[in-house]
């Protein structure tokens, strides 16, 4: 077990596993709102035949959401799985993560779908990003970091960048 990154002898319990995956899956949300309604919010509100029109998505954003927190619970697992028990490598792993499932995705969709390509890239980016912010958090709560210290981190993060999500529809 030392061979592996960050590896330690103490085990993970089962309460800051949870913590790790909610706080992971809400830096996640955050890049996600940031980026998707703020940066590429005109690829959601113009016509498309492969979007949905804005009105039924909106509605649907929590599948969305839900299919985050999936992904988050799976890259916590890879991460205890492996070993990697620190912001710093488990960002990295969150970041290699996100651009090899998305970037196979997106290619299979732009091999079969009417999708614009610049929004499957701007996809494919985005949850690079999403992931390898879920990464780091996660990894920097499995590694045990203070979970209150933890919590106030990630929440002022996820403020932050859902109001620059706002502010960027609002500008753009």
């Amino acid at each position: 077990m030392a061979d592996r990154i960050g590896s330690t002898d103490q085990p993970l319990s089962t309460r800051r596993i949870i913590h790790a995956v909610v706080l992971g899956w809400l830096a996640m949300v955050g890049v996600d709102f940031a980026l998707h309604a703020g940066l590429l919010n005109d690829f959601y509100t113009t016509g498309s035949p492969f979007l949905l029109p804005p009105e039924r998505a909106f509605v649907l954003i929590p599948l969305g959401y839900l299919s985050f927190l999936i992904m988050s619970a799976f890259l916590v697992w890879l991460l205890t799985r492996l070993a990697v028990r620190d912001a710093k490598n488990a960002g990295k792993f969150g970041l290699i993560f996100g651009a090899v499932v998305w970037g196979a995705l997106m290619l299979g969709l732009l091999s079969i779908a009417s999708a614009d390509p610049k929004l499957l890239l701007a996809w494919w980016i985005g949850q690079t990003l999403e992931l390898g912010a879920g990464g780091f958090v996660a990894g920097h709560v499995i590694g045990g970091a203070d979970l209150l210290k933890a919590w106030g981190r990630v929440l002022v993060f996820f403020v932050l960048l859902v109001a620059a999500g706002i502010l960027l529809q609002n500008l753009i």
